[in-house]
């Protein structure tokens, strides 16, 4: 479990085949203090780390994990948005995150929005419903708030605003046009949807 509060951007410097895919990330956390089976989040993608080195961990990124997320989040030199897993009595800065990607988005505006960026995201429509006004929205890892949604043939486009300090200390202050981004819903809204199939099914 996660927050969304980024505490570290890691860097992909190696990536190799194991089964599974094989991600090595650069990292400013101590890794003396990561047990091997932790959960990380890497820009919104719940993974265990395998293997760890000073200033390094390894994850596995199995084919489901491929097919969801963003592929260009796992090639060397990749920035990484990364969050340690929730601990019981840490303070819950932005909302709850599981790690588990909805769908990817493309990012099709970013403007400047007095000295913030307002980024412009297109979702598919498997998702679409589930993306609300003032609700909350995990952005390659990162908790924010939607401002506002258009409903669009095939899905659906919405607003957030990324303030100095998100640029800065996330990467989604390099974010442009065109690029993917993994996205995960309010677990709310998730479990409210599937709520709604059963009593209408």
């Amino acid at each position: 479990m996660f927050t969304g509060i980024v505490t570290d951007i890691g860097t992909v410097v190696a990536v190799e085949q194991h089964g599974d895919l094989r991600v090595t990330i650069a990292t400013d956390y101590d890794t003396a203090g990561i047990a091997l089976g932790a959960s990380i989040a890497c820009s919104g993608v719940c993974l265990t780390v395998v293997d760890k080195a000073p200033g390094t961990f390894a994850v596995d990124v199995s084919a489901e994990t491929l097919a969801r997320s963003a592929a260009a989040h796992w090639t060397v030199g990749a920035r990484l948005n990364l969050e340690r897993s929730l601990k019981v009595g840490d303070e819950l800065g932005g909302h709850i995150v599981t790690g588990h990607v909805d769908a990817t988005g493309e990012v099709v505006e970013v403007t400047p929005d007095g000295g913030s960026r307002r980024i412009g995201v297109a979702v598919p429509a498997g998702i679409a419903p589930f993306v609300a006004a003032k609700g909350s929205i995990s952005v390659d890892g990162v908790s924010l708030t939607v401002n506002e949604v258009t409903d669009r043939s095939g899905g659906a486009h919405f607003g957030v605003n990324i303030i100095p300090h998100t640029a800065a200390h996330t990467t989604l202050g390099g974010l442009g046009s065109g690029d993917a981004v993994n996205l995960e819903i309010d677990v709310l809204a998730r479990y409210l949807g599937r709520m709604r199939e059963a009593l209408t099914s």
